[in-house]
């Protein structure tokens, strides 16, 4: 059986000025790591013999419909604008419309140098990509919006890091590449043209009830903060929030150096290049608002009244904080099982996460173990949960039993980082059981699965990752 794409391509048919026509640079010996099947049918693709689909994923073969191409955008790193970035290592084949009718990218990350790669060699080594694939497809089984795994190829050539390391590409599946950076480059060089073009491919694709600029923006903010609330609520950090990182259709985009919580600390920071902690875990949300702020000021330049625009788009993000907060509210009820809305839950939820941090408390499975003898287990300092769990017996007064609703409301399982790292190392090696597994165990993170205890337990100090890294 051969592969088939069946490939609908929108972004291709706007103008020049969005995209690079790109081929993939081919590769010496590809090899299939992984096939994500279960996609592949939800996408209406037809796998073809592995080789084939080595040769296809790899970039050495050009499937039947794609118009291969690497997107224009700008973006915000760190606080600072680079007025020009783009796709300096990712080749967009084209998008598919699945059987659930959504539109979907089909881009390869890996896939050599661009017109953008900036002195890149436009390569990614094996790491980031089993990493990427791990924690996207966690994601997605956790429910939170994201970017996707279709496949993984080894290229049987190396690519030059800090050391010889074994390159791969991926092949990442999206809603869309839209980024706030594709808005603000056009923005930014008074391209009033592509800019209005742009926003009307974006409502069309996403937010096809928006009416107009504003209307976009009032619906990214609303996907962005639920978003960030998400990613909160699982102790995920993003790591590199910047705002060419920031998908205009709410989904998590870009796993670099994205790491989960151990212990609890709002402080937390794993990316090793986020030297000032401007993406640490507490400071996420309010990063999220910043760039909407960016977003809307890309949108206003399109604007015939500014004044008004500007007014209008200041009401809406700064109405975010708030929606961010209402949604944190309701994402921690729900983790401590409380059924309803009372005064004095903002304090009982703050209460357990100061009590955690100051106790090494692990925060997936203190979460999870509430309402059991385990939960107490995760503080150095049992006390300290036991005078907070009597507040929250207090509060659950005359509620239903807890347990079902802190299953489903808290993983038991999620990439932990040490595992991810061993995970990398063994497939380094040649061993792609652990891989395999992760892959297969955080398919159903709300599920206990009691063969998966040891996925659950918190890095010894030995296994503690203390920084993680793009790989780029």
């Amino acid at each position: 059986m051969s592969l088939h794409i069946p490939f609908d391509n929108s972004f291709a048919r706007l103008p020049g000025a969005f995209f690079s026509p790109q081929l993939p640079q081919p590769v010496t010996a590809p090899r299939l790591s992984a096939f994500n099947a279960d996609l592949a049918r939800l996408m209406g693709i037809a796998p073809g013999e592995v080789e084939e689909m080595a040769q296809v994923f790899a970039g050495n073969a050009v499937p039947a419909g794609a118009e291969p191409l690497a997107q224009l955008y700008s973006g915000h790193q760190f606080g600072q604008y680079n007025p020009q970035l783009g796709d300096g290592r990712a080749v967009l084949l084209g998008e598919v419309v699945g059987l659930d009718g959504q539109r979907r990218d089909i881009q390869l990350k890996g896939a050599g140098r661009t017109a953008w790669s900036r002195g890149g060699d436009g390569r990614a080594w094996l790491g980031p990509v089993l990493r990427e694939y791990v924690v996207s497809e966690a994601m997605h089984a956790l429910g939170i919006p994201t970017t996707r795994a279709l496949a993984a190829v080894e290229t049987g050539e190396p690519v030059y890091r800090e050391r010889a390391l074994p390159g791969a590409v991926l092949t990442r599946v999206a809603a869309s590449h839209l980024r706030v950076g594709t808005f603000q480059i056009f923005a930014a060089r008074g391209d009033l043209a592509s800019l209005g073009q742009l926003t009307d491919y974006a409502i069309a694709r996403h937010y096809p009830e928006a009416q107009g600029p504003m209307d976009l923006l009032r619906a990214v903010c609303a996907a962005q903060a639920r978003l960030v609330v998400q990613w909160l609520s699982v102790g995920f950090i993003h790591g590199v929030m910047n705002t060419d990182n920031c998908a205009v259709s709410g989904e998590t985009i870009d796993y670099g150096p994205c790491a989960f919580l151990d212990s609890y600390h709002p402080q937390t920071v794993y990316s090793s290049i986020d030297r000032y902690g401007r993406y640490a875990y507490d400071r996420q949300a309010d990063i999220v608002v910043w760039n909407m702020a960016q977003f809307a000021t890309a949108l206003i330049q399109q604007m015939p009244d500014r004044d008004a625009a500007v007014e209008e788009a200041t009401a809406i993000v700064h109405a975010m904080p708030a929606e961010i907060e209402a949604h944190w509210l309701d994402r921690f009820r729900a983790k401590l099982a409380l059924a309803d809305a009372q005064e004095g839950d903002a304090r009982l939820i703050g209460d357990l996460l100061a009590r955690m941090a100051e106790n090494q408390a692990d925060f997936t499975n203190t979460f999870r173990a509430l309402g059991t003898v385990q939960a107490r287990d995760q503080f150095t300092d049992a006390l300290a949960f036991d005078t907070w769990e009597a507040d929250w017996r207090a509060r659950r007064a005359g509620q239903p039993d807890p347990a079902p609703l802190i299953a489903a409301a808290n993983p038991a399982l999620i990439p932990r980082n040490h595992r991810m790292e061993q995970m990398i190392e063994a497939a380094v090696a040649g061993d792609y059981a652990p891989f395999t597994r992760l892959n297969q165990v955080l398919a159903r993170p709300y599920a206990d699965q009691p063969e998966a205890a040891d996925l659950k337990r918190p890095p010894l100090p030995s296994e503690v990752v203390q920084a993680t890294f793009c790989g780029t």
